[in-house]
């Protein structure tokens, strides 16, 4: 299980309980896949199907990157998964799922910290969540009939009825 926590406007707790089991692969919208799709046709100028170190040069000056050969090398490297030298399509879209993934990880640590803060622990990651809160949460305010409580048996590692900042992440982990 996968307890999110997060504030609305009044600070009021909001508590969603997701099944998951090990972190499942990002699934991308269509429309980002058609927008990748879209530039990487954009970029394939003699219209291979893959995208050239060349190619790749001018990709990456036309966002803004003025990289020297070593970083292109490395780049090409890093993205051509097989090894070819060139870039095919589903390995340009390999690249953007693991940058949006970095992305994604920092908007998780920041939503951990705000359902932290919402259920009683510091913005600075000190301070505890009071165990009987979150249970209070879970079933009393949004009526969830998960077994909460030995769920936070095994999150409170040292056993002292609260969770600090570590063990309450440990949850999203």
């Amino acid at each position: 299980l996968k307890l999110f926590v997060g504030l609305d406007s009044v600070t009021y707790a909001t508590v969603a309980v997701l099944s998951s089991g090990p972190r499942r692969a990002m699934v991308l919208e269509e429309q980002f896949i058609q927008k990748c799709r879209e530039a990487f046709n954009t970029f394939d100028q003699d219209g291979s199907g893959t995208i050239d170190t060349q190619e790749m040069k001018l990709l990456l000056e036309a966002i803004g990157e003025a990289p020297s050969e070593e970083e292109l090398f490395r780049f090409m490297a890093d993205v051509d998964e097989d090894g070819t030298g060139e870039i095919e399509f589903a390995e340009f879209l390999r690249a953007f799922e693991k940058q949006r993934g970095g992305a994604q990880e920092l908007e998780d640590e920041l939503d951990t910290i705000d359902a932290f803060v919402a259920l009683g622990g510091e913005p600075d990651k000190t301070g505890y969540i009071d165990t009987q809160r979150l249970i209070q949460v879970v079933k009393d305010e949004f009526g969830m009939t998960i077994k909460i409580e030995k769920l936070i048996e095994e999150w409170d590692k040292d056993k002292d009825g609260r969770l600090d900042y570590r063990e309450f992440a440990a949850i999203f982990q």
